[in-house]
């Protein structure tokens, strides 16, 4: 099932091959959760589901505990009448302004699908600042919200770091995918300002060695992020997995070409 929320670098149609680098667990643990397509697609009894991104969770907690009725407020902004840049900008502002949590929700999921590429993107202020993105009739993800909510039952959802959320791990019990915003390709290329702070080179360092020190507690750890020498060495006692995959935003679409990934596993052992 394809995430009610569009996403750069949503890991659907990638979703088999971490299935198949994925130990078993009874939980899975996942600190980057992005748009949920790893959870969606995976049957595990139990998920901790966390971003540092309180955007992100809000909405999925309105639809985790209010299901039908939260997708249909949802419904109501996605009319003729509201498809359009003058719209779009009064929403968006509302959204940045609005102390209401529900409505920054469902505003939420209007900005996601009338923006520009999907994309989540704030000011250094934090000011969500992702412009229109003129599609002639915006799709209303109702079945997939329906099946999030479903599946979200199973779900704990946490607003939080990277660290603080997998130091939840239990040896014998729990299983971490990690998603983080990737490594640069180029300087032009920097989709990652998703969330306050950033993620750079010492948060990309500091995960890894993250992932080494829980791996030798038992706790398994996989970890995707683009195929560049600096992941290779951060990543250098993992067990690498290499591939190649589509690129589906650039600025210059003749770019969007495939870009080298890599699934790299810490395997646990005591």
């Amino acid at each position: 099932m394809r995430p009610f929320l569009k996403w750069p670098g949503s890991k659907f149609r990638i979703v088999d091959r971490i299935k198949e680098q994925l130990p078993p667990s009874r939980r899975l643990i996942e600190p980057f959760v992005g748009s949920g397509a790893v959870f969606l697609n995976t049957n595990y009894d139990n998920y901790l589901l966390a971003d540092n991104n309180p955007d992100l969770i809000n909405i999925f907690r309105y639809l985790q505990s209010e299901g039908t009725t939260f997708i249909e407020y949802c419904r109501t902004f996605f009319t003729p009448e509201n498809n359009s840049e003058e719209i779009y900008y009064i929403f968006r502002q509302e959204f940045n302004n609005t102390k209401d949590n529900r409505l920054k929700a469902a505003l939420f999921l209007y900005l996601n699908r009338h923006g520009y590429n999907g994309l989540v993107r704030y000011s250094l202020k934090g000011n969500f600042n992702t412009p229109f993105g003129t599609y002639e009739k915006p799709y209303f993800p109702e079945k997939e919200m329906l099946y999030f909510f479903e599946k979200s039952q199973r779900a704990e959802f946490i607003c939080s770091s990277f660290e603080d959320t997998m130091s939840q791990a239990i040896p014998g019990q729990d299983v971490c995918y990690c998603d983080p915003p990737y490594v640069t390709l180029s300087s032009t290329a920097n989709f990652t300002s998703y969330s306050a702070g950033g993620f750079g080179p010492d948060e990309q360092l500091r995960l890894a060695k993250l992932a080494q020190g829980l791996a030798k507690k038992g706790i398994s750890i996989l970890l995707s992020n683009h195929d560049t020498e600096f992941i290779r060495q951060a990543y250098s006692s993992a067990q690498i997995i290499a591939f190649d995959v589509q690129r589906f935003i650039s600025c210059d679409g003749a770019n969007r070409g495939k870009a080298g990934e890599v699934l790299a596993l810490f395997p646990g052992c005591r």
